[in-house]
């Protein structure tokens, strides 16, 4: 036998299930957004790659490359945002692919200035003309400056909370 409303319980407010799919839960709806990116990223990765044959960050400096002849690897690791000894590894590897050259200047020979080879055009032309950067990258790059502003706020909380090694911070995607 059901037990009957009080007045009370009658005023108040019912709470609706949630649909299917969906939670109450915040944290775990940032998750499923979490799992959405990260799969976003990797799929891309995997696209890129079957296209190309070449790695992500691998397709940036290249496309850095062809977009600035004769850049120092310290300029490329600035640009794509990694430590110098990451760039220095990435360039050892585009070298030895003949994917990219690096040549000394006569005033200071410590300096090395890197060109794209015509192999490392043949990878690139596979993109069909575009400058690689990512889809995440590129996505950011979409969003207003105060969206911005407001998620890396957010995100600082979530690493914090993490107690999140910032050693990653300077790491190709790719290669996490």
């Amino acid at each position: 036998m059901k037990a009957a409303r009080s007045p009370a319980d009658a005023s108040a407010p019912t709470r609706a299930k949630p649909s299917p799919g969906t939670s109450e839960e915040p944290a775990v709806e940032s998750l499923r957004r979490f799992r959405q990116i990260f799969a976003a990223v990797r799929t891309h990765f995997r696209q890129v790659e079957q296209v190309t044959g070449t790695g992500a960050a691998q397709l940036r400096a290249l496309s850095l490359l062809r977009e600035r002849p004769g850049l120092r690897i310290s300029e490329l690791a600035h640009a794509m945002d990694i430590h110098q000894s990451t760039a220095s590894n990435l360039v050892k590897t585009l070298v030895d692919r003949k994917l990219a050259s690096g040549s000394r200047s006569g005033q200071d020979g410590r300096v090395l200035h890197l060109s794209l080879l015509p192999a490392g055009e043949k990878v690139l032309q596979r993109l069909q003309g575009q400058h690689y950067i990512g889809v995440l990258p590129q996505a950011l790059q979409t969003l207003p400056p105060r969206v911005l502003k407001r998620m890396n706020a957010d995100l600082d909380l979530l690493l914090a909370a993490m107690q999140a090694d910032t050693t990653a911070a300077k790491s190709p995607l790719a290669s996490l």
